[in-house]
């Protein structure tokens, strides 16, 4: 694959992660069926509604940004620097911001301590916060030095950090780093579905069972045994899409009608199937209206042309 080929996915699975944020958003906390219901012809729009514009990303997206340029801007992943990074968004008082990402970004506890105590409180933090934000940290890990083996664990251990930030409970660990390391198979042009086996191989061993089993071929949304804002059934409705389907607009179809957290489960099925498909399969009517704004950052809006020079400095960048 040229130089070229990867920089085309690697834009796609950031663009298109924010696409599928802004498309599954006004359909958050709908039944299955919705986006089928509101476009029986297929042709999904950027309709908006639920509070958001059509074409808005979501702290979803919004949080993904802040990753980003986070480890561009410290050359590598600064934990304490990112999570002062998303106490101040938080500040900024996005519209819409995850409960447990909210509580543990209010604490006022350190960095390292502040998702801990949360989960040693509440004893549940497996929702899918940290799988939303992951699709900029997958592609810049992806260029990791090293064989296969190293490569893989490179990317995994930076998701698994990456996501302690905010979330205390390993099944969220290792689902952000099955997903960044299914997005750097795809980035290298490779089929995400047959490296799933390897992923689930590098989990963690009390964790890899639960996760097989959602990942699993033969596994679909309704099958699902949590609603899909767990990080399990997130990332294996992502997965289920993009097996069951052949397109990008397809995939991002699928996602959005599983219902529930729509925009979530969007923009992890687009950061994959846009990892897969490149950014040539996005469609215009979706990039267009996109726009991110981040809160507590002196009024940026980013859009498509943003997110593209974003994710090629990403690509781009040897961590």
């Amino acid at each position: 694959m040229n130089q070229g080929d990867r920089q085309d996915r690697a834009v796609g699975a950031v663009v298109g992660s924010a696409v599928g944020d802004a498309l599954g958003a006004p359909f958050e906390f709908g039944p299955a069926g919705v986006y089928t219901t509101r476009f029986p012809d297929g042709i999904g729009e950027m309709c908006g509604g639920g509070g958001w514009d059509p074409g808005e990303a979501t702290d979803d997206t919004q949080m993904a940004v802040l990753v980003g340029e986070s480890l561009l801007e410290r050359d590598g992943l600064d934990p304490a620097e990112m999570f002062g990074r998303f106490r101040r968004w938080a500040a900024g008082e996005p519209k819409d911001i995850g409960l447990q990402t909210e509580y543990v970004l209010a604490s006022g506890d350190p960095w390292d301590l502040a998702a801990a105590l949360h989960f040693q409180v509440n004893g549940r933090a497996a929702g899918n916060g940290s799988l939303m934000r992951a699709a900029t940290s997958a592609v810049y890990f992806a260029r990791a030095d090293g064989p296969e083996p190293a490569a893989r664990t490179a990317t995994m251990d930076a998701a698994r950090r990456i996501a302690a930030l905010t979330h205390g409970d390993r099944a969220a660990w290792e689902g952000t780093a099955v997903l960044h390391d299914l997005i750097r198979v795809a980035l290298n042009g490779d089929d995400p579905l047959t490296a799933v086996p390897g992923a689930l191989a590098a989990v963690c061993d009390d964790q890899r069972e639960r996760w097989a089993t959602v990942l699993a071929p033969d596994w679909h949304p309704g099958l699902a045994t949590e609603f899909n804002g767990a990080v399990w059934p997130c990332l294996g409705t992502a997965v289920w899409a993009l097996r069951t389907t052949h397109t990008f607009e397809a995939a991002l179809a699928a996602a959005i009608d599983a219902g529930g957290d729509t925009d979530t489960v969007a923009a992890v099925t687009g950061g994959l199937a846009g990892a897969v498909h490149g950014s040539g399969a996005i469609p215009s009517r979706w990039t267009e209206p996109l726009h991110v704004p981040l809160l507590g950052y002196g009024g940026r809006v980013l859009r498509a042309a943003q997110l593209t020079g974003l994710a090629r400095r990403l690509d781009s960048h040897i961590p």
